[in-house]
């Protein structure tokens, strides 16, 4: 049904426009979030109420399928994305100052390759807003991840205190933290990965989350997004540095600048971060990498190329301890998420 008949529908949207589909499916998911009863039918429906809850860097997740960042980025429709199936959702990657993101257009299906680039720049309302939108919520039900990064407007040098600040105005909020330190988007912004930057920065966000818990909240987890193109050796002084400073975890991977698979497509040439199946196999071998170079210790977030329960179970055996999906809800539709939760042992 949804490959046949929702699926064009949103295709047709704005004339093809992927990022005009994007945000009417977003509007049409807020609307179904105010319907009473919508996540407790939901949760039935989808498979998500007899998934395997598990307990991940201190949270209790009551499925290992959570939605990635990037499709929610202002947090409009959290009522709803449990009803989907889904049992945790990452809002952002939301920045301390507001911002519109990239020129248009900067979102395009490669759909023979299952595939999306893109090239959107962070495009969020900011962390003073997301965190009125998240008071007003009150308590969702379930975990929400929270993911920061750089503002645009904001030089590398002062990168941290960008970070702090979005920490600090969203704090109380998020059940975890994840630190976007990799998306190819935001010039400079994939620099902060080397060893030097990312340890000055993730001791920032140590010592803000500390003065928090002082002030009475409840430590936080903090994670780490890495792109899928760093070198094994890369990717291993990563690792030294987040074990150093005490980093609960990594979400491997976001969005890869390489092309992959996809070199003889006619979009291939956009810049921007390739997502969707061109990605499986690299984020499979990422997270079995992290698994066995921290010798299981460091959890880690399995997310790149899932259209199939195969997939989300190739990351989970490879070491993560949960999963997230983006792309392959748009190919594949929230039935995926249905799927992945009843194939679960």
């Amino acid at each position: 049904m949804y490959r046949k008949v929702v699926r064009p529908v949103l295709y047709r949207l704005g004339r093809g426009d992927a990022e005009v589909a994007h945000e009417q499916t977003l509007a049409g998911l807020r609307l179904l979030g105010r319907v009473p009863g919508t996540q407790r039918a939901g949760a039935r429906l989808s498979g998500a109420a007899a998934a395997s809850p598990r307990t991940v860097f201190g949270v209790r997740f009551p499925s290992p399928v959570g939605l990635a960042a990037g499709m929610d980025k202002n947090g409009v429709a959290l009522r709803a994305w449990p009803a989907l199936g889904f049992g945790f959702v990452e809002v952002g990657t939301v920045t301390a100052h507001p911002q519109p993101g990239n020129e248009k257009p900067r979102l395009f299906r490669l759909v023979e390759h299952e595939a999306v680039i893109n090239r959107m720049g962070f495009n969020n309302l900011g962390s003073e807003a997301l965190a009125a939108r998240l008071a007003a919520y009150g308590d969702l039900g379930y975990p929400l991840g929270v993911s920061i990064g750089k503002s645009k407007v904001t030089p590398l040098e002062d990168a941290v205190e960008d970070y702090v600040t979005s920490l600090r105005r969203l704090y109380r909020y998020g059940d975890y933290f994840a630190v976007n330190v990799s998306s190819p988007n935001t010039p400079g912004l994939r620099s902060l990965q080397d060893a030097g930057h990312l340890r000055e920065l993730l001791t920032a966000l140590h010592t803000e989350a500390a003065s928090m818990s002082v002030a009475g909240l409840a430590g936080k987890p903090i994670l780490v997004k890495i792109a899928p193109d760093l070198t094994s050796s890369a990717i291993d002084e990563l690792l030294q540095v987040c074990t150093d400073v005490g980093v609960a975890g990594i979400i491997a991977t976001n969005t890869t600048v390489g092309r992959a698979g996809v070199e003889s497509h006619p979009l291939a040439g956009e810049t921007g971060g390739l997502s969707g199946r061109p990605l499986t196999e690299t984020a499979a071998k990422t997270v079995a990498h992290i698994h066995a170079e921290t010798g299981g210790a460091l959890p880690i977030i399995g997310v790149g190329g899932i259209l199939e329960p195969a997939d989300a179970a190739r990351l989970l055996d490879a070491g993560a301890g949960l999963v997230q999906v983006y792309t392959g809800l748009i190919y594949r539709g929230p039935g995926l998420v249905r799927r992945i939760n009843r194939s679960l042992p």
